[in-house]
């Protein structure tokens, strides 16, 4: 099973993909989309959905998720996140994947074993469980961890 995760964000949004194999992980792509902050909300969205369309197609995931939102202490910031989030839903459920959405504390208690672990911590998780991988960025890495999350919780999804 082909897993894709997304961490989305307006400026920065990563992805990661991995395969699942019985209980075995491996690391297949990951990336990070940046858009430029100096065309329209828009634009920009259209920019994300395209390339989040183009990583799907070239992957063909059988599943996805995505970083559910938290609230930002500025209120303009949690509403680009949220629709950031929106377009990567869009794309995923568009591509006819079932879609999962997970809370940024239970990917990290999925990865690190606590829900308040630091990113460095989850970085180095994801170097055990994906031997050899290079990160495209942090935000690459958070996405790796939300695919590798839904792939944990696959059981108890069904």
């Amino acid at each position: 099973m082909i897993i894709l995760g997304v961490d989305p964000g307006l400026t920065c949004t990563g992805w990661g993909i991995i395969a699942k194999a019985g209980s075995r992980l491996s690391h297949v792509a990951n990336g990070q989309i940046r858009t430029d902050a100096s065309r329209t909300m828009a634009e920009r969205l259209v920019e994300l959905d395209t390339t989040l369309t183009d990583v799907i197609l070239a992957h063909r995931p059988d599943a996805g998720a995505v970083e559910e939102v938290f609230v930002n202490v500025n209120p303009q910031s949690t509403l680009k996140l949220g629709h950031a989030r929106g377009v990567a839903l869009v794309s995923l459920a568009r591509a006819g994947m079932p879609v999962a959405e997970y809370p940024t504390k239970v990917i990290k208690k999925a990865l690190v074993g606590t829900g308040g672990a630091q990113k460095q911590q989850v970085q180095a998780m994801l170097k055990v469980l994906l031997p050899g991988i290079r990160l495209a960025g942090e935000d690459a890495a958070d996405a790796l961890a939300v695919a590798i999350t839904h792939a944990n919780m696959l059981g108890s999804h069904r």
